[in-house]
């Protein structure tokens, strides 16, 4: 399988790259931004190309490695070329394969391919795809074929409906970009009892990196711990006593996201008056 991108940035590269390590023949890259494809180009050691069409010419299957809102763009772009036979992919954690408006009609076949990864750099990130868990939907045509071939680079490989792509981009973004602003707030909160900002980050930086480690590990249920996990509800009720505005907000919400936790973790715990302090 010959395999072309359109588009040229951070996922682009990364999947470019992580493609062309494995094996598989990437033809090359055609992007509005004629520096980004060469870059592209150059460092996957494929083609540059000057036109959309030429790249569909060559490539068996096209990655729409742009952004979100430019994929129906680009798709209206690419379905009045000959496409036949084609196989289209995009790689937006949002999007389904719907995307794709009437495929059909062009007798090509639309998947999204999704990397479950925050690729932040187009030189670097293609060496963390190993890792990644990939997500995967789309027309029954090559669906399996697509899927062995990730599972032959060693990842592990979901099948997804379409209609579910909201709600697991939402769970992605609560794992990745809402940690990331509940670990702003604790920063905020020790800037509050007299750190510098530097200090608070020093300060957290273990016990975040420990419990992501943890978690990624054993599981949230056996490495949860805290007084939550404890049952101790007069040291929640003071740590509510403590805060204000949405930092208690915040505090209150996920608490109660941890009781569940903590029932399955100790099922014969009774977290009755944790519930009720989280209440009050």
């Amino acid at each position: 399988m010959d395999i072309g991108f359109i588009g040229a940035g951070k996922v682009g590269f990364s999947m470019g790259k992580y493609l062309t390590e494995r094996g598989v023949r990437v033809t090359g890259y055609y992007s509005r931004s004629l520096q980004s494809s060469q870059e592209a180009a150059r460092f996957t050691d494929t083609r540059q190309y000057p036109d959309m069409r030429s790249l569909v010419r060559d490539s068996d299957a096209i990655f729409l490695t742009v952004s979100d809102g430019a994929i129906p763009t680009v798709w209206e772009e690419l379905r009045a070329l000959p496409i036949q036979g084609k196989i289209v992919i995009h790689c937006s954690g949002l999007l389904s394969s719907a995307v794709f408006s009437e495929i059909g009609h062009s007798r090509a076949f639309g998947y999204s391919i999704h990397p479950l990864l925050a690729v932040n750099d187009r030189y670097t990130s293609w060496e963390k795809l190993a890792d990644a868990f990939f997500t995967i939907e789309g027309d029954e045509k090559y669906l399996d074929e697509l899927k062995r071939m990730f599972e032959g680079f060693g990842n592990t490989v979901g099948v997804i409906a379409a209609g579910d792509k909201v709600r697991y981009h939402a769970a992605a973004a609560m794992a990745s970009n809402l940690y990331v602003g509940l670990a702003s707030l604790s920063e905020k909160l020790l800037e509050g009892c007299g750190f510098s900002p530097e200090l608070a980050h020093t300060a957290l930086a273990p016990l975040i990196a420990g419990n992501a480690a943890n978690i990624a590990a054993v599981g949230c249920a056996q490495a949860l711990t805290g007084p939550i996990e404890r049952n101790d509800a007069e040291t929640v009720a003071a740590h509510l006593e403590g805060l204000s505005g949405e930092a208690e907000e915040v505090y209150r919400i996920l608490s109660k996201q941890v009781i569940g936790v903590a029932r399955e973790k100790h099922p014969d715990r009774d977290y009755t008056k944790m519930e009720g302090e989280l209440e009050k």
